[in-house]
């Protein structure tokens, strides 16, 4: 049981000293950005150079100077163009930095230019793309940029009713005379397997059930065996999969092996692994409006919506697509990078590969949520 809280205890820790080390020392690309160009050497006698300046100085997180530069900042106030970028209660968004940005002309003319930034923000899970259709107009000799602000929803003051489940854990104390007895970790089980080879890389996908009457955090390793039944190499399911296993529940999981061959593997040898921990029922997110896109676009498009009363700071969406007969063909997901506040929807993107367009027959989106209430 020690166990059990002691591993949900080092996993906030460590995620804290991630976002910490992100915040504190960005990565090399940002500094090389911040350093590259002095205020004073800012150029806005072109489009181009406009929006190159205005997302170089919010990438030196110099929001002041770079609101100041903008052509509507009297349609909002500057904390409002922080929020847009820096997002609010803990979000992705708030602990990010700018790591790198490409502009593309679209639209150009004596006056005015429309330029697509295609911009890349580096987080502690990864990186997140803001794609931002900037209009750059003249304004005497000057060309400067309009922002496009994005304005997250209000929540009105309401009651919302809490009626859930939850479940607690009671660990030994110091001083109770319980002897060697223990409680038995969660039964877990692995549904279903289905390894497949794209573009160099060996991925393991599957379901995991919760077969037990308690929640449990999960996690699933595989071991690729060759065809003499050695080991080649061994991954486990960091990532991809939903941690928390609510009774009754089934989570997808990608288990990925860069530069492997399945003409090499003989076998995969799972160990499927658990732990019981405290849980509820909330936050319920639902998932709403699902669309499934053909190529190019080759993803599934929805919202998902924060039904209950608290700030889901971080939410992780994960897809699972199947063809013919239930088979798994692929699982996709992406982390949110604003926060979900109560009752308001926020637009999800999964990507899948271009040539299963054709194959997928049914889908199953589910999301994990992470909220710093869960800590307190």
């Amino acid at each position: 049981m020690k166990s059990g809280r002691l591993l949900a205890f080092l996993i906030f820790l460590a995620t804290v000293i991630l976002i910490a080390m992100g915040t504190l020392w960005p990565s090399q690309t940002a500094i090389a950005m911040a350093a590259s160009t002095p205020k004073f050497l800012r150029s806005f006698s072109s489009p181009q150079a406009a929006a190159d300046d205005l997302l170089r100085e919010i990438g030196r997180r110099d929001f002041p100077s770079a609101y100041s530069d903008l052509a509507n900042k009297a349609d909002f106030s500057e904390p409002d163009f922080v929020h847009d970028l820096t997002g609010s209660h803990g979000s992705l968004r708030t602990y990010a930095v700018l790591d790198s940005f490409d502009l593309k002309p679209l639209h150009a003319s004596p006056t005015e230019t429309l330029l697509r930034a295609n911009i890349r923000w580096a987080s502690v899970v990864g990186t997140f793309q803001d794609v931002r259709d900037l209009r750059v107009i003249k304004s005497g000799d000057r060309w400067k940029v309009v922002w496009p602000l994005v304005r997250e929803a209000r929540v009105p003051p309401q009651v919302i009713p809490v009626n859930y489940l939850r479940w607690d854990v009671i660990y030994r104390g110091p001083e109770d005379d319980w002897g060697a007895q223990d409680v038995e970790a969660p039964h877990v089980r692995i549904v279903a397997m289905h390894p497949v080879e794209r573009n160099g890389t060996v991925s393991i996908l599957g379901e995991l059930l919760n077969e037990d009457v308690v929640p449990a955090f999960v996690s699933v390793k595989a071991t690729l065996l060759g065809k003499d039944e050695a080991p080649i190499t061994t991954e486990d399911s960091f990532d991809r999969i939903c941690h928390v296993l609510l009774p009754k529940q089934v989570s997808p999981f990608r288990i990925d092996f860069r530069n492997a061959k399945l003409s090499q593997v003989g076998s995969v040898r799972m160990e499927p692994s658990s732990l019981l921990i405290p849980a509820s029922a909330d936050p319920v997110i639902e998932i709403q409006g699902q669309h499934l896109n053909a190529a190019p676009r080759s993803s599934l498009t929805g919202q998902v919506v924060n039904q209950s009363g608290q700030v889901v700071n971080v939410a992780h969406v994960l897809a699972t697509f199947y063809g013919p007969g239930g088979q798994i063909l692929w699982v996709s997901d992406q982390y949110l990078d604003r926060a979900l506040s109560p009752q308001t929807p926020v637009a999800f993107s999964v990507s899948f590969p271009q040539e299963l367009a054709g194959k997928i027959t049914s889908y199953r989106v589910i999301t994990s949520p992470y909220s710093s209430e869960r800590f307190q």
